[in-house]
């Protein structure tokens, strides 16, 4: 399977149209089916839905685009670290992160290591931590911000300063948006958004204690923003980080007892990273180093 016969697939997916995408690619459309019906050959499925003014992707085709899509971005990323100036640091650092507080920190290392590197760009993808383990593991990511507990066997990481708390956000016109703090008690019989991180429910639900039972879950998330939303319009009240962002008419009070977890920088253990992601790596060790000795 050959990545140009990839991208003839993506081109064809994208515009719906063989004669078009053969257009767009400069080839003639004979050459163009005949590369896509070898392609279907070789992995033993039919990739498109063929109708009279246009073709359509089948189920096995939508799988293979976003395996394609993928591929065409770890090929993007090799040329680009292979093909960067050998005597002055440039190329591309590709970094994944959820909605935590290190990103704080994150934006001032990068922010410094840009001065002193100029040449170098960044990528900062949104996610949560399925993505970016993923990324990783796959290659396109170099790094990613994570939630501790990490697993040592398949990372190195340098732990960022600031906790990561947990607490509730929350409509200002509710009576619990004016306490301190919030207990497991006061969440009694309320609905709750919460993420849809297994192992951050579990988190909660061991907090709760003998309340947990009496939780009623309405909603989960990824990223807050949405259900910030939701909070708003009153479908519940969401249990989140402390980001430190503010949104419109709701308010967030941390736990009692806190809930708090460290952030951490990771990345892919024993492997051999290129010249800029390496030096990116030492500048961040020695930043978050100078910062917990302060």
């Amino acid at each position: 399977m050959e990545l140009r016969v990839l991208n003839y697939f993506l081109m064809i997916a994208r515009e719906e149209n063989i004669t078009r995408a053969a257009n767009l690619l400069h080839i003639s459309q004979p050459t163009l089916s005949r590369q896509i019906a070898n392609l279907e050959e070789e992995l033993g499925t039919k990739l498109f839905v063929r109708q009279s003014h246009k073709i359509t992707l089948t189920e096995d085709g939508m799988l293979l685009r976003r395996r394609a899509e993928e591929m065409r971005q770890l090929s993007d990323k090799i040329k680009d670290e292979l093909s960067s100036d050998k005597t002055e640091l440039s190329g591309n650092i590709s970094i994944g992160s959820g909605e935590f507080r290190g990103m704080n920190e994150l934006s001032d290392i990068i922010v410094s290591f840009h001065k002193k590197y100029p040449l170098v760009t960044f990528n900062i993808q949104s996610g949560n931590a399925k993505d970016i383990n993923f990324g990783i593991e796959q290659g396109l990511l170099d790094m990613g911000v994570m939630i501790e507990p990490v697993d040592t066997t398949k990372y190195d990481f340098a732990r960022f300063s600031q906790m990561e708390s947990w607490g509730i956000l929350i409509r200002n016109d509710s009576p619990l948006s004016k306490k301190i703090y919030i207990t497991a008690k006061d969440l009694k019989d309320q609905a709750l958004i919460m993420s849809h991180s297994q192992q951050m429910q579990n988190e909660i639900n061991h907090w709760f204690g003998r309340y947990a039972k009496s939780i009623e879950f309405v909603s989960t998330y990824n990223l807050l923003y949405n259900s910030a939303i939701l909070v708003k319009r009153g479908l519940g009240s969401a249990l989140s980080l402390n980001l430190e962002a503010k949104y419109d008419d709701v308010t967030f009070v941390p736990l009692k007892p806190a809930l708090t977890y460290n952030s951490v920088l990771a990345w892919k253990a024993d492997e051999t990273s290129s010249r800029t992601v390496s030096t990116f790596i030492e500048f961040a060790k020695k930043y978050l180093e100078s910062i917990s000795k302060d």
